[in-house]
């Protein structure tokens, strides 16, 4: 099999769950002589193949289900839609159906509890027994199916004890209602079900927000163009059918729908998407040109050379996917912690059945002391060490403006010790403002006013911001006439003015424009993309708290080396999405990096840093690849989050030890018979409610 012969596939895998499923897939999939190599996508639950061409599509996902795992091909076509996302839904249903039936079964059960016998307390049992039944079968699910499809395959995992567990609880206890016991058991296994659901819930609302298509990336580039014919016509043409060859027409304010070469006119396009430079950039005849980018003068036509996943924006996609691939293989705490749970368990169950039938106890006795040691074994206390903590740092995080969209970024975050940091809209707000407005003579602001209202241009909104913020009364003007490339012109009585670009360029300034009057030049105004306002305290902090911080910036040199200066940063400029993402690589391999940016530009870099972070003005792309999301103007967000990170991180370690505690008392005592079933689930609710208590000390963590 050489590698020239394979060929790619993706497929949804909703199942993946842990650690140890990645190592199943990877490893087991391989086996199979039709699959090369197997990657895990932990985030988006996703698995990319790679296979021999003649590899049957039904052949694929038995390779899959021989594994104990449903899979879902993914289409060929970049941004596919996910089939298997609705499953937090299903778990927030199951969590309120066992939620409303725990409560009314404990309040059955509390007649039992006070001391009602004979047929009052069976028809008690009874009635609960018509509760929890239903209530399992229903809300058990997600469980069941899990373990089913592991011990059909001969496989195992963490939901083969739970749903051992609940289903001998309930079993035991309908015998128990048969027979007239003092005792069932239909409250404790409800309640089991509602924590380690509520639990598994809470892990899934951290994954989903994580998951953001890279459709969002596509959609910056244009649904089609006016394709010229050979006799001189135009048509409109889908993007999905532009060929290599064809001429775009492309107009001013339109963005373009393929990569190509400029065959005719001149125009300034803007490239931030790509490249994060804020200037727009000139192109002529023969420069190049890419899908996605935004036209802002004048018409230009462009001869097509790269169409669909052939262009510069989908080779971007595609590198935030595979770059996603190596941040979804971070093991989590408790992932790692889960490993060897199941077995463990296992062991412990039967160990204790066995025993107790081999001193005499019988095998009624013998089986609820199993039942009891997988109860107040079952993993509540350490399902929701994690999600517990997260949700809790998300909430207190989003109070101060910061939007957590996976959990386990937390977890990363808290392991950061080195920054890179893009400067446009990122460092700086990203809003061009004009600078010196107060100096320029009243008249020359009411004109400026004037003109600059008749443009959509960027520069032109932003000095009528700046000139609105001044309260310029506007001026009487007349004729106004905008010429794409050039600037807008209007009459002043008898005069002829003019807002445009300068004629040659201005050293020192990226942005400018000029007014005249008749010709003759009035006034030039600059414009400046200014810093956010707690920039330098910002990076003073991070530094404080042992982060190494630098620029990664498109821009030019020129541009970067005023704010590189002002914060004491060293800066890599002029890069494009390829070269951040390789930088990021290099230092990643001795440090824990966290990339922050805002544009398309560094989409494959905020998805391949040990964990991400945008501003809410970033673009989708850059807001779907980040981890967290903060808003505002400052800089300071990203402080607090990284010091919550680290609060969080010593809370589930605490957790954890509470668990394993807990887990070092009670189980001992339900080896030996001490605990009943129902015991056992109220101390497995209680040491639930412990780790929930201790992560709730986070809250107003952030001062």
């Amino acid at each position: 099999m050489t590698a020239t012969a394979l060929i790619e596939r993706d497929f949804a895998v909703p199942d993946i769950r842990c650690a140890g499923c990645i190592a199943k897939l990877e490893q087991g999939l391989v086996r199979d002589r039709r699959i090369a190599a197997a990657r895990v996508n932990f985030t988006e639950k996703r698995v990319h193949l790679s296979c021999v061409p003649d590899a049957e599509m039904p052949d694929l996902i038995g390779a899959f289900t021989t594994l104990g795992f449903e899979a879902h091909p993914i289409g060929d076509a970049l941004g596919d839609a996910d089939p298997a996302a609705a499953g937090s839904r299903e778990l927030l249903r199951a969590v309120a159906v066992a939620g409303f039936a725990m409560m009314n079964i404990m309040l059955l059960s509390v007649s039992v509890w006070s001391g009602a016998t004979g047929a009052t307390r069976d028809l008690f049992h009874w009635l609960s027994a018509a509760i929890a039944l239903p209530t399992v079968a229903y809300a058990g699910r997600p469980f069941f199916r899990s373990a089913w499809r592991a011990l059909r395959h001969r496989q195992t995992n963490m939901d083969v004890p739970i749903s051992i567990g609940v289903l001998l609880a309930s079993a035991l206890s309908v015998y128990e209602t048969a027979t007239h016991g003092p005792h069932a058991y239909f409250d404790g296994a409800v309640m089991l079900l509602f924590f380690l659901l509520g639990g598994r819930w809470l892990d899934s609302v951290m994954r989903d927000r994580a998951r953001g298509g890279i459709t969002a990336l596509l959609r910056n580039m244009g649904t089609g163009a006016m394709v010229l014919g050979d006799n001189g016509k135009t048509r409109w043409i889908d993007a999905t059918a532009l060929e290599p060859g064809m001429v775009m027409l492309v107009a001013a304010g339109k963005r373009l729908a393929a990569d190509g070469a400029v065959v005719r006119g001149s125009s300034r396009l803007d490239l931030s998407l790509l490249t994060g430079e804020s200037a727009p950039q000139l192109v002529r005849p023969d420069d190049r040109v890419h899908a996605g980018t935004l036209n802002l003068d004048a018409p230009v036509e462009v001869r097509v050379s790269a169409v669909g996943a052939d262009t510069a924006l989908a080779d971007i996609a595609r590198l935030m996917g595979e770059a996603a691939q190596g941040k979804s293989r971070y093991v989590r705490v408790a992932d790692r912690a889960a490993r060897l749970y199941a077995p463990a368990v296992h062991a412990l169950a039967l160990l204790a059945f066995v025993g107790w039938m081999v001193i005499g106890a019988g095998w009624h006795q013998s089986l609820l002391i199993a039942v009891a040691v997988l109860i107040i074994t079952c993993p509540c206390a350490l399902g929701l060490a994690v999600p517990a903590a997260q949700i809790v740092a998300a909430g207190e995080l989003m109070r101060v403006g910061v939007l957590v969209k996976d959990g386990s970024a937390l977890e990363r975050l808290a392991e950061i010790d080195r920054a890179l940091i893009d400067k446009t809209g990122t460092l700086t707000l990203g809003r061009p403002e004009a600078r010196n407005l107060e100096r320029l003579d009243p008249h020359v602001q009411s004109l400026a006013l004037a003109l600059a209202q008749a443009s959509r241009h960027p520069l032109s909104e932003a000095l009528t911001r700046g000139l609105q913020a001044l309260d310029v009364a506007r001026a009487d003007v007349h004729s106004i006439r905008e010429t794409p490339g050039f600037g807008v012109e209007a009459k002043w009585g008898e005069h002829v003015v003019t807002l445009g670009r300068p004629s040659d360029p201005i050293e020192g300034d990226a942005l400018a424009t000029q007014l005249s009057i008749d010709g003759a030049l009035v006034a030039t105004i600059r414009f400046a993309d200014r810093l956010r306002p707690d920039a330098r305290a910002a990076i003073d902090a991070l530094r404080a708290d042992g982060v190494d911080v630098s620029i990664l910036s498109g821009d030019r040199a020129a541009a970067v080396a005023p704010v590189a200066r002002e914060l004491a940063l060293t800066a890599q400029t002029g890069m494009s999405p390829q070269d951040k993402l390789a930088a990021l690589v290099r230092q990643s391999a001795k440090h824990k990096v966290l990339m922050i940016g805002d544009g398309l530009n560094d989409g494959p870099a905020l998805a391949a840093g040990h964990a991400s972070m945008a501003p809410g003005s970033a673009s989708d792309v850059g807001k779907n690849a980040s981890d967290c999301i903060f808003l505002g103007d400052r800089l300071m967000p990203i402080v607090a989050t990284l010091r919550m990170a680290r609060r969080t991180q010593a809370i589930v370690r605490q957790n954890f030890a509470l668990a394993i505690g807990y887990n070092v008392i009670a189980v001992p005592l339900a080896f030996l018979g001490y605990v009943t079933p129902l015991v056992a689930a109220l101390a497995m609710s209680g040491s639930s409610l412990l780790v929930v208590g201790n992560a709730m000390r986070l809250k107003r963590a952030i001062r």
